[in-house]
């Protein structure tokens, strides 16, 4: 099973792939306490020397002069803590923020995410142009109620600059016992100089679905996550529609991070005959991908007129959903330009207690557009001011509502 989220995390949650597993094996056998390593195990079992083209020398000359010259100013690392690090260092160079080694701490941290239990702020962070930015604030929860927005971008976490930190790491600090307080130091395009929010951890809840029948005829769906409980609240959702006897729908995706990928298909099939495209995966030297097909629920006729909200908080599933339902001309996209995450990870055991995720495939839209590379260009752009804001205005919405009820 495929999952999206954002490898950009919820601050409360995750998404993943379980895959196969790989174990590298070494030993501390050198009189330096040098890892002499022995053999490489591949996913598919081989076993294979380490590479005859690499000078690991480099490595091993600056593993013996820390351990015989470093002057620490607070606990030395151990042997095999370095080991993670160096691992950790391994993954990065990759340049791709969702590719990262998870020790022990982080690991357990992540898993954490993903179990249901969440004590935190609400939010879903990820990585854009190398700085650590807010997805989207969960709704009703402590980050939007402390003024979080989507787009902020996280320069200190309490007195840690982000700078270079990954996703875990940024995670494990924010996150933390219900009642406890964590300092964020934001930067705002609105706003000209960083400034810091105090946000008091809670329990985290986490809606799915909004429903609103306005008395103009529009129905409006709002739906926040695509978690696994999403596909059967939508159906819900879509019932209440056509019991409405309105033939004008907002699909609100503002603000949503995404989730899983089965969701996404699944919803978008209401809309689309069996076996139409609804999102490509472009896997890398393993293959071509997969295509995601609609599954033919089709209920709606050409009288259905929707619209889709997006904006830089709708990310990965929310992309495809949108993506699909725009380019098969079932919806019109209206707001501002998404986040632009359109990558999967699939997370590998290292060890009994450490695991990597690496980015494995990145979706494509139905006509071949790569999500990742500057996310989907709504067909209205609306933007929301900060004096929208302070008069509590939704011009995006009003421009759906405009649109729908044209004759």
């Amino acid at each position: 099973m495929k999952f999206l989220a954002k490898n950009f995390y919820f601050i409360i949650a995750s998404i993943l792939v379980i895959g196969s597993s790989f174990f590298v094996g070494y030993n501390f056998g050198s009189k330096h306490g040098i890892p002499a390593i022995e053999k490489v195990i591949t996913l598919s079992g081989k076993e294979e020397a380490k590479p005859a083209t690499v000078d690991f020398s480099p490595f091993w000359k600056v593993w013996a002069l820390l351990n015989e010259k470093y002057v620490a100013t607070k606990d030395i690392p151990t042997d095999q803590e370095k080991v993670w690090g160096a691992i950790q260092g391994l993954a990065s160079s990759l340049g791709d923020p969702y590719t990262t080694f998870m020790p022990p701490v982080e690991k357990k941290a992540f898993e954490e995410q993903i179990s249901g239990n969440f004590e935190g702020v609400g939010m879903e962070i990820d990585v854009k142009d190398q700085i650590l930015t807010v997805i989207a604030p969960l709704k009703g929860n402590p980050a939007i109620k402390a003024g979080v927005r989507a787009g902020d971008q996280i320069l200190k976490i309490n007195d840690t600059i982000t700078a270079g930190m990954t996703l875990e790491k940024a995670v494990s600090l924010i996150r933390g016992k219900k009642g406890t307080e964590v300092r964020l130091t934001l930067a705002r395009s609105s706003t000209p100089t960083p400034f810091e929010i105090k946000i008091v951890r809670d329990t985290i809840t986490i809606p799915t679905v909004d429903t609103e029948f306005r008395e103009n005829g529009v129905f409006v769906i709002s739906l926040h996550n695509f978690s696994a409980v999403s596909p059967d609240l939508f159906r819900e959702a879509l019932r209440d529609f056509v019991i409405s006897r309105s033939t004008k729908l907002v699909l609100d995706l503002r603000g949503n991070p995404g989730g899983y990928l089965e969701a996404a298909v699944d919803m978008a099939s209401w809309f689309l005959p069996a076996g139409e495209v609804i999102v490509r995966e472009e896997a890398g030297r393993n293959g071509a991908g997969d295509v995601f097909r609609s599954r033919g629920y089709n209920i709606f006729n050409n009288k259905l007129k929707m619209v889709i909200l997006v904006n830089g908080g709708s990310a990965s599933a929310s992309e495809i959903l949108a993506g699909a339902l725009q380019e098969h001309h079932k919806a019109t996209l209206v707001g501002e330009k998404t986040f632009g995450k359109g990558s999967v990870q699939e997370l590998f055991p290292v060890t009994g207690d450490t695991s990597l995720k690496i980015t494995i495939a990145r979706w494509l839209t139905p006509n071949g557009v790569s999500i990742s590379e500057g996310g989907l260009k709504p067909d209205v752009e609306v933007k929301i001011t900060e004096e929208d804001i302070k008069k509590q205005k939704d011009p995006q919405m009003d421009k759906a509502i405009e649109l729908l009820l044209k004759n």
